[in-house]
């Protein structure tokens, strides 16, 4: 199967997570595509300034792998600055946040699976 760009379903999602901003989402593979074994396959674009609020995840992990951009990120705590090439990985029942804090958007490369 061949997905196209074009055919991306995308949203946009306003003080995402209680966050600031604008955060673009385009799902790249759905949940059934996914074999029900994740909610989430997507890139995520946050412009400057934009950001996810700290929330934890339940039941499920996030990664998020830098695919452009500078960004602040909460790690349970511990924020660090990840930029192009990192990867980050919330454990079920842990927490994060990520902003935007470069000059250009960030965008992320982001999976979120059950447990």
């Amino acid at each position: 199967m061949i997905i196209r760009k074009d055919s991306y379903p995308t949203q946009q999602v306003e003080k995402m997570r209680d966050g600031d901003g604008v955060v673009t989402i385009e799902r790249l593979l759905t949940p059934e595509e996914l074999y029900d074994k994740g909610r989430l396959y997507a890139i995520l674009t946050l412009p400057p300034g934009a950001s996810i609020g700290y929330h934890v995840h339940e039941g499920e992990m996030e990664s998020f792998y830098v695919i452009s951009g500078k960004a602040e990120y909460n790690d349970n705590g511990e924020t660090v600055t990840l930029m192009p090439g990192d990867t980050s990985l919330t454990a079920a029942d842990e927490g994060h946040s990520i902003r935007s804090i470069g000059d250009t958007d960030l965008a992320l490369l982001a999976q979120i699976l059950y447990k």
